[in-house]
Parts: C-alpha cells; sequence; structure tokens
C-alpha cells in the first residue's frame, strides 16, 4: 500500500452516535475526514475519519460513559416532540370546533388526531394545516365525512356518478354545522 500524506499509521473510524469521532479528533494530533462520493445525492459525503489509534481508544473510553447520556437524551426530545405534536393536534381539533360549532363534541379530535397523523402527508400535515388554515380545516372535516360517514345515500351515489356522491357529502357536510353552511 502506498504511503500517502504521511497518514499511513492513522487508523479509519466510521462516523457514529455520541460524540466518539469529536472525542477522537480531540485526541489525536493529526486526523482526516474521509469522504465518499453518494451517487443518490450527487455529492461527496462524510464516511469517517483517520485518526491515531490511541486517539481511538480513549473516545472509545470515554463514549461508553457517553452513550446512556446520549440514550437519555434521545429519550427527551422524542418525549418532547410527542408533547408538540400533541398540542398540534388539539389546537387543530380546536380551530375544528370554531369553524364547525354543532359538531358532535369529541369528533373533532378524532378529526384532527386521523387528518394531523405524522408523515402521512395528510392535510393536517401540509402548510396549510401548520397554519391552522380554514381551507385546510374544512377539507379535514370533508375527508373524514368521506371516509367515515357512509350512509346508503352516499354508498349509492358512489356506485352512480361521482357528482350524486359530492353532492350526497355536502349535505352530510353542511349537516356537520360549518359557519358557512349556517349564512352567517
Amino acid at each position: 500500500m502506498p504511503v500517502c500524506a504521511d497518514l499511513d499509521h492513522l487508523i479509519f473510524s466510521r462516523l457514529r452516535r455520541c460524540g466518539a469521532n469529536p472525542a477522537a479528533r480531540k485526541h489525536s494530533l493529526l486526523s482526516a475526514v474521509v469522504l465518499k462520493w453518494s451517487r443518490a445525492r450527487k455529492a461527496l459525503r462524510a464516511a469517517g475519519l483517520l485518526v491515531e489509534e490511541t486517539a481511538l481508544e480513549l473516545a472509545e473510553d470515554e463514549s461508553v460513559w457517553l452513550t446512556p447520556i446520549c440514550g437519555r437524551r434521545r429519550e427527551r426530545e422524542a418525549e418532547r416532540r410527542a408533547e408538540l405534536d400533541e398540542t398540534f393536534v388539539e389546537r387543530f381539533a380546536a380551530r375544528i370546533r370554531e369553524a364547525f360549532p354543532r359538531i358532535v363534541a369529541g369528533r373533532e379530535l378524532k378529526i384532527a388526531e386521523h387528518a394531523c397523523l405524522k408523515y402521512s402527508g395528510r392535510i393536517g400535515r401540509s402548510a396549510l394545516g401548520k397554519k391552522m388554515d380554514e381551507q385546510a380545516v374544512r377539507l379535514a372535516v370533508i375527508a373524514h365525512i368521506r371516509h367515515n360517514e357512509r350512509t346508503m345515500t352516499n354508498c349509492s351515489a358512489e356506485a352512480g356518478r361521482r357528482s350524486d356522491a359530492r353532492r350526497a357529502v355536502a349535505d352530510v357536510f353542511t349537516s356537520f354545522g360549518s359557519v358557512g353552511a349556517q349564512g352567517s
């Protein structure tokens, strides 16, 4: 193997969590970042580090006690994100209640939970949904009606023309008590 820039005495360390690589870099007198071409991203990405062996051993010793700390930090962050998500769903449900005051109690939360499901691509997770836009709230309620409030007229309308099905959903939608449906 050819000697390259006096780096032949360094060993490769893959990228890891919990500070092992920054610690190894800190303890090593000489270090180098190893880059790898990513065909998917069409860019260079860090693959790991070349560091001195003693520095890597010191870093691994440090990371033994860092790992539980990082695990607890990840757990706390997950709890915080879950709380934020819960408050977002509650705010979306309150917005549904404002827009549709005659909706059956408790149904707004069910609609909000469905519309705001993470990673679902549903209206509650869109930019409009995050702004609590009236159109997003309206679309969430219409989707709920279309998927959950199927009456015989809806089913027979779906068997026929789409316009009939939409008209049937519009009739149910008006019964949900939207402010616009009340004429105010």
